[in-house]
């Protein structure tokens, strides 16, 4: 069994793409990045791009706005259940489980949107936020980069060892993925 990937999705070197994923329309996936089990993303208008190493995790729907791409930084992690929906997310962003982004809005760089959070249309947010509640506010300041980046890590190393049939973590993968500034 293979993805599906449309003929207008761009495959600039992924480091994984499970084979349950369902990709239609303009969507580019740049190098190291990794599609997790039942992800459905839509580009019927405008565009989804997705930045080096961003994980897109299980049952995550990525689609554009009326008026707006859906544009992911490098880094990210997009965990389970997320709907991102014409928004534009930062480098080094971790969207937390079943959390909903709308259209136009903007999170930036090294943030986290917490767990179920709604982050309503054209909602704008700076660079190291942390995001929570219905309708998202913005409840603290603090540079989640550092921390955001080791999930990414995780996701980045455990891609590489899915598409070579591996699916548990050695304890080399487990020092690359804590080291500083360590590359997987």
């Amino acid at each position: 069994m293979n993805p599906h990937l449309g003929p207008d999705v761009k495959d600039e070197g992924a480091a994984f793409i499970h084979p349950t994923a369902l990709i239609h329309g303009k969507v580019t996936m740049t190098e190291g990045v990794s599609v997790w089990p039942y992800v459905v993303m839509r580009a019927e208008m405008h565009e989804i791009r997705l930045g080096a190493r961003t994980n897109v995790q299980d049952h995550v729907m990525i689609h554009v706005g009326y008026s707006t791409p859906t544009i992911v930084g490098e880094d990210c992690s997009i965990t389970h259940r997320v709907v991102l929906h014409g928004c534009e997310i930062g480098d080094r962003c971790l969207i937390g489980i079943g959390a909903t982004v709308m259209d136009g809005a903007k999170i930036g760089a090294n943030s986290i949107v917490a767990g179920h959070a709604i982050v309503s249309e054209g909602a704008e947010f700076p660079e190291n936020s942390i995001i929570a509640g219905v309708p998202a506010k913005l409840v603290k300041v603090r540079d989640n980069g550092a921390a955001n980046l080791v999930n990414a890590r995780f996701y980045h190393i455990n891609a590489l060892n899915y598409a070579k049939g591996v699916e548990r973590f050695s304890e080399a993968d487990i020092r690359a993925m804590l080291a500083p500034q360590a590359k997987a």
